[in-house]
């Protein structure tokens, strides 16, 4: 654990030192990361299907606030559902449209989460993405993570029913019909559904527990993510029908647990050995605080676990306060030699004489 303590700080330390570049970065991974997995399941539009207009547009995107991500993703979407037919670009930008008025405006800044979800299935981690967008988010998470599912099983569903939507057997309204209520299609993908039950369900509880103030909060919630999220597939899949392979499920499930502690070590680290309640009062209230100090490595462990200069100042201010200490002690003596050195009987007839 001093290991990982003394890891984050020289992260948190280099992180700060370059940070100017690092988030860009971020940023800029994440949208190529999302635009690339648009483009490998849908690139039916040839003029979008191009890496360089990928890096273009991820170049925009770590400029530009996160909400555009996902912006650009949706015109992807859009613009590749075009190159199927009229149809399915219209129905695409229909469901778009749906859910910015009802969820997505709801999601308090979080929309990023929409471009996340394909990233962590893609990652073969997609319980990593309730249980990291409720530490690091809040409970309205839980909109664009229901968003984020809603558009990549219908991604999924036209890239199955592309030759059948691109083609003139069918007339417009049955297509339409094909991709609501066909076969796998958007009203009957029971995955689908049951994905978002257990997204939102871990969301909620993963943000209750980790916000409450017990000791080991975050750790107890993100357990209790991770199992949440296994009993809900599975119970459900024999609810809706789903099939689910458990072993998959449980070792996938297991590493967005350790993936979720490690953010736990990086993002929030307190010290719950050392945690306090304090009390306070005015005239008007009683006040009840539980103070957490934050995890640092002790500069006395080793030079490795502690920044250069956070050990040289320490060992300086070490070494200032033994020399203090002597010097006090030095002169405590040199006072006390002084003082046993003084004849009180003879100072005590001197100043009677004098009287």
């Amino acid at each position: 654990m001093t290991a990982l303590v003394g890891l984050k700080q020289k992260i948190r330390s280099f992180y700060g030192k370059y940070e100017l570049y690092f988030v860009p970065f971020i940023k800029f991974a994440v949208a190529f990361l999302y635009f690339y997995w648009i483009t490998q399941n849908m690139g039916y539009l040839e003029q979008l299907d191009n890496t360089f207009v990928l890096l273009v547009f991820s170049l925009l995107c770590s400029i530009l606030p996160p909400v555009f991500t996902t912006a650009c993703g949706f015109i992807l979407m859009i613009g590749h559902a075009l190159g199927i037919g009229l149809e399915a670009g219209g129905f695409m930008a229909f469901l778009i449209v749906l859910l910015l008025i009802f969820f997505l405006r709801l999601s308090n800044g979080q929309s990023i989460v929409v471009a996340c979800v394909p990233i962590c299935f893609g990652l073969d981690a997609p319980a990593l993405l309730p249980i990291g967008s409720a530490l690091m988010g809040d409970a309205l998470s839980a909109f664009p993570a229901g968003c984020g599912v809603v558009l990549y099983y219908f991604v999924r569903q036209l890239r199955v029913q592309a030759p059948v939507l691109s083609g003139d057997t069918l007339g417009p309204l049955e297509k339409l019909q094909l991709m609501v209520t066909g076969d796998g299609a958007l009203m009957n993908n029971w995955a689908m559904w049951l994905t978002i039950i257990a997204y939102v369900a871990v969301i909620l509880v993963v943000n209750l527990i980790r916000t409450r103030s017990i000791n080991y909060a975050w750790r107890i919630a993100i357990i209790a993510g991770g199992v949440l999220y296994v009993l809900v597939m599975y119970i459900g899949s024999f609810y809706f029908r789903v099939r689910i392979l458990a072993g998959v499920l449980a070792l996938q499930t297991m590493i967005s647990v350790v993936i979720g502690l490690i953010m736990e070590i990086l993002f929030f680290g307190g010290d719950y050995a050392r945690a306090e309640k304090l009390q306070f009062e005015d005239d008007d209230y009683y006040y009840y605080v539980k103070v957490i100090p934050k995890a640092y490595a002790l500069k006395s462990t080793s030079r490795r676990n502690s920044p250069s200069g956070d050990y040289r100042s320490a060992q300086e201010g070490e070494g200032a306060s033994r020399g203090e200490g002597r010097w006090l002690d030095r002169k405590a003596q040199k006072k006390k030699e002084d003082v046993s050195d003084v004849d009180f009987r003879k100072k005590l007839e001197e100043s009677l004489r004098d009287l």
